[in-house]
């Protein structure tokens, strides 16, 4: 009696096929993929290819730093927890987001890539991002424009720069941002033979980006010695002892100059990170400075068709009269001297 009320206890031993067998179920599982990728949304599959975009982005930081160019379908619990903490602190990613960018990789590893990602490493990406979605700082990103940098803040940064030539790259890098109002793509893409120096400051060439045109600004000299970014770029190039090639190096943790250019990425992660190590009260990104000079520009009273020469914007963006909306609407206000 008592075996026969006993729990059943499943045979564990792996049903085994013949060959005709296997050939069928394999033949079933790849009509099941083909289907699903059928009735799978455009959507969700554009999605899924901004992730993996994203999670090559991620393994190109991630040989700069290493020194070790890893396959993309090395999809592992060490690289997955490493592409959360990049999006994270990198990209400033949301944390919803972030959610999502872990199984788009996951099912395009699987998909086009016929690698199937262990459990143990999802599980251990959504555990490092578990406490990211129990900060409301971090749920709020994408949910506004940058923050842009101002004058007092980009002095706040240069009282706070690292001796030697990592704190001369980064001070050149962000006043250069700053000056040219450039994208983190331009910054990066800038090279050193085509910044001249002239009586009056910098003639740049930006060059073009994702499609963007190419356009040749001038950078005027600072009044401030500690955020001219004249100074700065003249100062970097002479330690670094460029003359050609990329206007901005990788260094590493021991003061050796690469010899490639930076990524967008690790222009916005210079900037966010020293931000932060200065205590800048807001969160900077690499596009804190174009919108900070548009506005800085603005409130200076500079026309509106100069600032637009300078950032590459077009006459109708909408971004850029919202950043000259921001300027002004102190300016002249409606409330101002009514009688109250």
């Amino acid at each position: 009696m008592t075996d026969a009320l006993a729990p059943h206890q499943p045979d564990a031993t792996p049903a085994v096929y013949d060959a005709a067998t296997l050939a069928v179920l394999a033949a079933m599982e790849e009509a099941a993929e083909k289907h699903l990728d059928a009735i799978r949304p455009h959507n969700t599959k554009r999605g899924y290819a901004n992730d993996w975009a994203l999670w090559s982005e991620f393994h190109g930081w991630l040989g700069e730093r290493t020194g070790q160019a890893l396959p993309l379908t090395a999809v592992t619990k060490g690289t997955l927890v490493g592409f959360v903490v990049w999006l994270d602190t990198i990209k400033l990613a949301a944390p919803n987001s972030i959610d999502r960018r872990i199984t788009g990789v996951t099912v395009t590893a699987r998909n086009e890539h016929g690698v199937e990602v262990p459990k143990a490493a999802t599980v251990a990406a959504r555990q490092a991002l578990k406490p990211l979605k129990n900060d409301p700082e971090r749920m709020a990103r994408g949910r506004g424009k940058a923050a842009a940098v101002t004058p007092e803040q980009l002095r706040q940064m240069n009282a706070a720069v690292t001796d030697g030539v990592t704190g001369l790259r980064d001070r050149a890098l962000w006043l250069m941002a700053f000056g040219i109002a450039g994208r983190s793509a331009e910054v990066a893409a800038l090279r050193a033979d085509t910044i001249t120096y002239v009586s009056q400051g910098l003639e740049v060439h930006v060059p073009a980006v994702k499609g963007r045109p190419p356009r040749d600004v001038v950078v005027h000299y600072g009044k401030n010695v500690d955020t001219c970014p004249v100074r700065a770029w003249l100062t970097w190039r002479a330690a670094a002892g460029i003359t050609s090639g990329p206007a901005f190096l990788p260094i590493t943790v021991h003061g050796h100059l690469g010899n490639h250019t930076l990524s967008p990425e690790a222009v916005r992660e210079i900037i966010a990170r020293n931000a932060e190590k200065a205590g800048i009260a807001v969160r900077l990104t690499g596009h804190s400075m174009r919108a900070g000079f548009i506005t800085t520009s603005r409130k200076a009273g500079k026309r509106e068709e100069k600032i637009r020469e300078q950032s590459g914007h077009a006459e109708n963006s909408p971004a850029f009269w919202g950043y000259i909306r921001e300027a002004d609407k102190w300016t002249d206000a409606a409330s101002e001297d009514i009688g109250l």
